[in-house]
């Protein structure tokens, strides 16, 4: 490896450093500064209450890396949810066939998307911002109103704690933990994640080179809806009813949670390990708030906003020292 790849290399692992001292320092901080702050237990909350953005963010890293976007991560997470509910709730049908179902149903979605994207050669963001409008919509042929779920399988679920000495995590966690062990495996260790970074590094090299750019999106896209439909299997587990307004807005929290993890909007390079971070970073702003106790919960968006903005810029110059 001669001194220029090792060079770029080291830029390209830049945003995640500073995320990772970011994390850090916000963890340190809120413990100097309140009662309580520093606890393991604080830091496995933030896995606990996150769980189903880690999932649907994972999703998104994939789509972000070949140099794509998809704005119906929210939509599809609140549709699961209102499936869910309305199959088991309304019509008495089994938590084991509604949970594959639901999970059908996003990955069919997200690869017709991806099918549109690469087939008709659509900008990403006007073919998922109508399956983001589609989704949103079909919640609200289904109800209006919220509908809670009673059945036992899914309390069950809710109530679980997993006990790890003095501390405990819940059933999602764990789910959310494989999840990312399995893109991690995908990304860096198979013919499909090097596919997709050949992809977001440039398209056209990758069309050359003789590499399935058609497959790869629409594997991409589907990869994505699974994800999002799993995300919204969790959520439906963490508050127990199926909602329209569920999840509004989530899709901003995983591409702000994939950027801040330092993956380039243009694709090509990015770990996940930096979504992961990135997912943390956001709960951990909520919980400062919180523990804060005289913030409104507004301030979250605010600092989120600024911590992109300043990501972005970040990642503007790493880009324009690598020309």
């Amino acid at each position: 490896m001669n001194a220029n790849t090792l060079l770029t290399r080291m830029r390209g692992q830049v945003p995640l450093l500073v995320t990772s001292v970011l994390l850090v320092s916000m963890f340190t901080v809120g413990s100097v500064q309140y009662d309580g702050f520093f606890s393991g237990q604080v830091l496995l909350n933030l896995l606990i209450d996150n769980a189903f953005l880690l999932v649907v963010a994972v999703g998104m890293t994939f789509v972000v890396l070949t140099g794509g976007i998809d704005l119906s991560v929210g939509a599809v997470v609140a549709l699961s949810t209102m499936v869910s509910a309305w199959l088991v709730e309304r019509h008495g049908w089994p938590p084991l066939l509604v949970i594959p179902l639901v999970l059908l149903m996003g990955t069919a979605g997200g690869w017709v998307m991806g099918w549109v994207i690469h087939t008709f050669e659509i900008q990403p963001f006007i073919v998922t911002l109508a399956g983001m409008f589609l989704a949103r919509g079909l919640c609200y042929t289904i109800s209006i109103e919220s509908i809670s779920i009673t059945d036992p399988s899914y309390t069950a679920m809710a109530q679980t704690r997993i006990p790890l000495g003095d501390l405990f995590v819940s059933p999602s966690v764990v789910i959310a933990l494989l999840v990312i062990a399995a893109g991690f495996v995908v990304l860096h260790h198979t013919r499909l994640g090097r596919n997709v970074y050949a992809i977001g590094g440039s398209e056209q090299s990758a069309l050359l080179m003789g590499l399935p750019v058609g497959r790869t999106k629409t594997t991409v896209y589907a990869i994505s809806g699974f994800c999002s439909a799993l995300g919204g299997v969790l959520l439906t587990f963490y508050m127990l009813s199926g909602y329209g307004l569920h999840a509004v807005g989530l899709e901003l929290d995983a591409i702000a949670a994939v950027v801040i993890g330092g993956t380039l909007l243009t694709g090509g390079s990015g770990y996940l390990l930096g979504t992961v971070l990135g997912v943390l970073v956001l709960g951990l702003i909520q919980t400062v708030i919180s523990f804060q106790g005289t913030l409104s919960s507004w301030w979250t968006r605010i600092v989120i906003g600024c911590l992109l903005f300043v990501f972005i810029v970040l990642q503007r110059v790493i880009t324009t020292r690598r020309r």
